[in-house]
C-alpha cells in the first residue's frame, strides 16, 4: 500500500536527496499581542514563502525528479500555479523539459514564474481538475513523468521535510496550523509529526475538500471558488493524503475570504511579509477566531506561499 511508503524514514531520505536544492526557510517569532491575541507565548511563523519559486512546493517537486526516473520526454504537471512553478524550477535546475498545465484561474504572478523557468505552459479549462485531465492525456500520449501536486508518495515525503526542519528550528511548538488544498502539505506534515503536535488544517469555506471528507468519512468532490482558489482550490482531497489526515489531523477549521485578506494585511503591516491568499489562510484561522488557542498554547503557523502581485512598488521608483 502506497500510504505505508509515506513515513518518517522516507521523509528523512527525501531530505537527504533534496536538501542541497532547497532553502532551509527561516522561522520568526511574533508576539501574540501584535496579532490581538491574549495568549502568553509568542507565535512561530515558518516562512516557507521564501522557498525557491515562492512556495513550499519545490520540496515535493525535487523529491519527484530526484527519486524517480525522468524520461526523455521530461516531466508534466497540472497545477493551480505554485506546483507548476516549482516543477518548472526543479526541471530547469536539473536539466529536464517541463510541460505545465494550469487553469484559467491561475494568477498572473504564478504564470509569469512558470514561463520564467522555461517550461511550456498550457492553459486548460476553468478549474484545476480540467488542467489535471489535460495533463494526464499528455502524459499518456508523450510518455512524460507526471508529477502530481499532492497525491504521490514523493510529493508527500518532500513536503514532509518541512516538519523535519521545524523540529530543529522551533522544537517547543505543540500546535501547528496548515493551509489545505489537495492536502500534500498537511499529509506530509502528518507523516512526520504524527502525534507529537496537534495538527490543525485550515481551509477557505468556499474550498473545503478535507473538511468535507472528514464529514463524509471519505474523500468527496466539492465545489471550489474564492480568493485562494488558485492554491487551495482542489476539488477532492488526495487518496494518499486522507488516511494520514484521518490518523493525525486533530481538526479542520474554515475561514472566510475576508479573514484571509485581513491575515495578508496583518502580515504585511507587522512583518513586511507579502503572502498570497493561500499562504495567509493558516494565520487567518487564529486572527478570525475560527481556531481559538488555549492561553498557554505554543503555536506554529505555516506561511506557505508568496506568489502575489498585491504589493505594488511602482510608486517607489521615483
Amino acid at each position: 500500500m502506497e500510504t505505508q511508503r509515506i513515513n518518517r524514514e522516507a521523509i528523512a531520505g527525501a531530505y537527504q536527496a533534496i536538501h542541497s536544492h532547497i532553502r532551509r526557510t527561516p522561522v520568526v517569532e511574533i508576539s501574540a499581542r501584535d496579532l490581538g491575541l491574549e495568549i502568553s507565548n509568542p507565535i512561530v511563523l515558518k516562512l516557507e514563502l521564501l522557498q525557491h519559486s515562492g512556495s513550499f512546493k519545490p520540496r515535493g517537486a525535487f523529491a519527484n525528479l530526484l527519486l524517480r526516473d525522468v524520461p526523455s520526454a521530461g516531466v508534466a504537471a497540472a497545477s493551480g500555479g505554485n506546483h507548476g512553478a516549482a516543477v518548472a524550477y526543479a526541471a530547469w535546475k536539473l536539466g529536464h523539459k517541463a510541460t505545465i498545465f494550469v487553469p484559467e484561474t491561475a494568477s498572473p504572478a504564478k504564470i509569469a514564474r512558470i514561463r520564467a523557468y522555461g517550461a511550456e505552459l498550457v492553459v486548460a479549462g476553468t478549474r484545476y481538475a480540467d488542467a489535471l485531465e489535460r495533463c494526464q492525456s499528455f502524459v499518456s500520449a508523450e510518455g512524460a513523468l507526471n508529477v502530481h501536486a499532492y497525491d504521490s508518495p514523493e510529493t508527500l515525503t518532500g513536503q514532509g521535510t518541512i516538519g523535519l526542519e521545524l523540529e530543529t528550528q522551533a522544537p517547543n511548538f505543540n500546535t501547528i496550523l496548515v493551509g489545505v488544498g489537495g492536502g500534500g502539505l498537511i499529509g506530509g506534515l502528518s507523516a512526520w509529526l504524527q502525534d507529537r503536535a496537534s495538527i490543525i488544517g485550515v481551509e477557505p469555506a468556499t474550498s473545503s475538500a478535507l473538511h468535507a471528507a472528514f464529514e463524509a468519512g471519505q474523500p468527496v468532490d466539492v465545489e471550489v471558488s474564492g480568493i485562494a482558489i488558485d492554491s487551495l482550490g482542489a476539488r477532492r482531497v488526495g487518496s494518499l493524503v486522507y488516511p494520514l489526515a484521518q490518523a493525525f489531523v486533530e481538526n479542520v477549521v474554515l475561514v472566510e475570504d475576508t479573514d484571509i485578506v485581513s491575515a495578508q494585511e496583518l502580515l504585511w503591516d507587522r512583518l513586511r511579509v507579502a503572502a498570497e491568499p493561500g499562504g495567509a489562510a493558516a494565520l487567518a484561522a487564529i486572527i478570525s477566531g475560527a481556531y481559538k488557542p488555549a492561553p498557554d498554547e505554543r503555536l506554529c503557523v505555516l506561511v506557505c506561499g508568496g506568489n502575489t502581485m498585491a504589493v505594488d512598488f511602482a510608486n517607489d521608483r521615483f
